[in-house]
């Protein structure tokens, strides 16, 4: 059973609420003890998140919670929008599929650097990811 020990909430409105964003995950990692190189790949991973969120959507709110499933501990991220949503999320998560002018490498990235990855996305109204990152995986 997962349960939930911190919560903390940030709004993505700019460019400027990333860095804050990132660290304040930074702190919640270092928190419950997770090695460098675990820290690296979720703020990687977060950054990709947010930035898409504030490219595709203009942004919308974070939530970063500890959680813990037996003796493991871990850092669950959610970020939420109410941006266009992804109409083919099976294309959005392959390697080189961009809808900007971007690598294609945002979702399917992120994903391959955390634990846990889940998508939820509908057309018009919004797209949530959640991903969790554990302090020994």
């Amino acid at each position: 059973m997962r349960i939930v020990l911190t919560k903390d909430t940030m709004k993505i409105e700019k460019e400027q609420d990333v860095v804050p964003f990132r660290n304040r995950v930074k702190e919640y990692a270092v928190r419950i003890g997770m090695s460098v190189v675990n820290q690296t790949k979720l703020i990687t991973a977060a950054s990709e998140l947010v930035r898409n969120m504030l490219k595709y959507a203009n942004g919308g709110n974070t939530i970063i919670e500890v959680i813990s499933e037996g003796r493991n501990s871990g850092i669950r991220l959610i970020f939420q929008d109410k941006g266009p949503g992804i109409k083919d999320i099976d294309l959005a998560m392959k390697d080189g599929f961009s809808t900007g002018k971007s690598l294609g490498l945002g979702l399917p990235g992120a994903k391959r650097l955390v634990n846990e990855f889940e998508i939820k996305s509908s057309v018009g109204e919004g797209t949530t990811v959640s991903i969790i990152k554990w302090k020994n995986g």
